[in-house]
């Protein structure tokens, strides 16, 4: 093998662009497969991020089924999540599916006899007023679709019922063909029919908790005249209840963390509960989007399950006995929205070393089958970063685990007396986590020789409850700390240059990289030399007031009620904390962002200006919460790569002849 060329990190040629990774991945998510036939949404970042529903025929033909001008996407709390439902034809065609559309927010019918035509299900919405639907279901008659409404009026805060609309069209002029099935909590999710059809299960939680908070496991007798509330079976205050699945007309399965972690439970309809294997481990996820099941009931009563810490990986459990087996699958993590056909688990899987996608795996032979890779194999296969799990200690001595990605290149190493720069990264959620899935973007970064510390921070998710609580009342503390920390600590292992070293984050982890440079977090000095945030909170009490139905309780737990907890709200906020001190930084955002709408990150201009600060902003007029076009992602990565550079003391390397290292000193 040649000797590798001596070059300073930041500075070494690496294959991977940032159009590379702008177009390589993607997004395949809610898989649904029925015998051969497999289901998916789909967003193609170079097709400007629109979300198609995709679906594989019997002969291994793919194609998408949306007529053009159509988009699958629920707005459903703003974060949306499944928003197709495969339906049996009505027409005598091959197949059919309900999906909501993007642009007005109706329920829609194709069919594949006149598949460019769409049916409308629900009423057009008013200038006033708007219902969206998510979390489908399909009616035990097969005559309706069963699913969460959210109805918008001037003034009034969202009003949710779960909801029958028929798929005959009927609603589609008349909105009382719609009809209400439950009307009972501020919140709703899973709504799920009994193999009877005489009862009806769903997941529900009240203003100002979160499902990862507080929610139950409600069930109702169906009423034929009219909608019902219904008994709470399971979960609570401290205690959060996901994903019902029947097991017969009597009992359901559920994911609750009443142990402290999400395990797997039995439930019957007087209430007794049964927790089907105490482990401490997690056999769930936050529920950020709907429509996602991370079990299912498998061909003979078995059930396919996800469970793991911090990466989920695909296991057969088997309820009576409580025998756990692992299914020997090269991938890596699975993403909690599982489906099942027979003996065989559709889902969404990342390996460490090779594109994810959607996968189809028989759970006896162990058989796995890449249907929708996210994105072709890299070309580059000797420039990507494996993943490295290590575990932290923060401030107070307490664990945090991360991921780390050191520089990686086969052309090229630093010289020896020269560490390498490394950028922090810290996820959004704040619930969420990172896995240690193959990610190009990091690639991008660690190929030129900058190093990636992923960190899972106290509040996230993976870990269990006790974990997850950590950040009860302490955002904008224990996170930022904990990256600081993580930080520190690459520095007193030998691995960082002290001097270079960054920290970026997107929403929550926005929030949290900007109040690492901020708040007086590093203490002893600053610790980032720069920053970057991705549609970044900058101001707390701001977006309390203003924010979406669905987190509009949550800054209670991150912080505490707002008007008795103001002067957190304010003190632990970016705005109104920049210094001289302060890093340069790096604001990227959306314009029609309704979750961090723009005026944030403004306001923190302002403040930047004021104090001299170095910095950048650059807004994309089409995106909203979440960069999803390709051209986006493309400027976002090159302008990052670029900042760091100019601010951490490199020149990034352009295609061409190798150049000589820089003298030092």
């Amino acid at each position: 093998m040649p000797e590798r060329e001596i070059v300073s990190h930041g500075e070494w040629e690496s294959p991977i662009t940032a159009a590379d990774v702008a177009r390589a991945r993607v997004g395949v998510a809610f898989p649904v497969i029925e015998g051969p036939v497999v289901w998916w949404q789909e967003n193609a970042p170079v097709d400007g991020g629109r979300t198609a529903v995709v679906r594989r025929g019997p002969d291994g033909t793919c194609a998408p089924v949306l007529p053009v001008g159509f988009q699958a996407r629920t707005r459903v709390h703003e974060y949306g999540g499944r928003s197709y439902l495969p339906v049996p034809p009505r027409g005598g065609g091959e197949w059919a599916v309900v999906f909501a559309n993007h642009d007005d927010q109706r329920l829609y019918l194709v069919e594949s006899d006149v598949a460019d035509v769409a049916v409308p299900l629900t009423p057009r919405p008013e200038a006033t007023s708007e219902s969206r639907y998510a979390d489908f279901a399909l009616s035990p008659d097969g005559a309706e679709v069963w699913c969460v409404r959210e109805a918008h009026a001037p003034d009034l805060l969202p009003r949710r019922a779960i909801v029958a609309v028929p798929l005959d069209g009927a609603a589609a002029e008349d909105g009382a063909a719609v009809r209400e099935l439950v009307v009972d909590t501020d919140f709703l999710a899973f709504p799920t029919p009994s193999p009877d059809g005489e009862h009806l299960a769903w997941t529900g939680w009240n203003r100002p908790d979160m499902p990862w908070d507080a929610a139950g496991l409600h069930v109702a007798r169906l009423d034929p005249d009219g909608p019902v509330r219904g008994r709470r079976l399971l979960g609570g205050p401290a205690e959060s209840v996901l994903a019902p699945v029947w097991r017969d007309a009597g009992s359901l399965f559920a994911a609750s963390d009443r142990s402290g972690w999400w395990n797997l439970h039995l439930v019957d309809l007087d209430g007794r509960v049964r927790d089907l294997l105490p482990a401490e481990e997690e056999f769930a996820d936050p529920l950020w989007t709907l429509g996602g099941r991370p079990f299912a009931v498998l061909e003979g009563g078995d059930l396919a399950v996800l469970h793991g810490r911090g990466a989920l990986r695909l296991g057969v459990l088997d309820p009576d006995g409580g025998r756990l087996r692992d299914v020997p699958v090269p991938q890596h993590s699975f993403v909690p929205a599982l489906s099942v056909s027979g003996r065989s688990v559709c889902a969404v899987a990342h390996g460490l070393d090779a594109p994810g996608g959607v996968v189809v795996v028989d759970v006896d032979r162990g058989g796995h089958e890449l249907v929708r890779a996210e994105s072709a194999p890299s070309p580059h296969a000797a420039y990507l970063p494996r993943a490295e799990a290590v575990e932290l200690t923060d401030a107070a001595g307490q664990p945090v685990h991360a991921f780390r990605y050191a520089p990686a290149n086969p052309r090229f190493r630093g010289p020896d007396d020269e560490l390498p720069p490394y950028v922090v990264w810290a996820h959004g959620g704040p619930t969420g986590h990172e896995t240690g899935a193959l990610d190009l973007a990091k690639a991008y970064f660690t190929s030129r020789g900058i190093g990636v510390l992923d960190v899972n921070y106290g509040g996230s998710s993976g870990y269990g409850r006790a974990y997850r609580d950590r950040l009860r009342g302490n955002w904008g503390v224990v996170d930022a700390d904990d990256v600081v920390s993580a930080a520190r600590a690459l520095v007193e292992q030998g691995v960082a240059d002290a001097n270079r070293l960054a920290v970026r984050g997107g929403s929550a982890g926005g929030w949290t990289a900007l109040v690492a440079v901020t708040s007086g977090i590093a203490r002893n000095g600053p610790v980032f030399a720069a920053a970057t945030s991705y549609f970044g909170v900058t101001d707390v009490e701001s977006l309390a007031k203003h924010t979406h139905d669905f987190e509009a309780g949550y800054f209670d737990s991150l912080i505490g009620p707002s008007q008795a907890s103001a002067h957190l709200y304010r003190s632990r906020s970016p705005l109104g904390h920049v210094t001289a001190e302060t890093c340069p930084l790096l604001l990227l955002q959306g314009l029609r962002d309704p979750v961090v709408p723009p005026g944030q990150a403004v306001a923190l201009i302002s403040e930047l200006v004021a104090h001299g600060i170095d910095h950048q902003y650059i807004a994309f007029a089409d995106e909203s919460h979440g960069f999803k076009d390709a051209r986006t992602v493309r400027a976002c990565l090159e302008a990052e790569l670029a900042f760091y550079g100019r601010v951490l003391g490199f020149t990034p390397s352009t295609h061409g002849p190798s150049r000589p290292p820089r003298p030092r000193g």
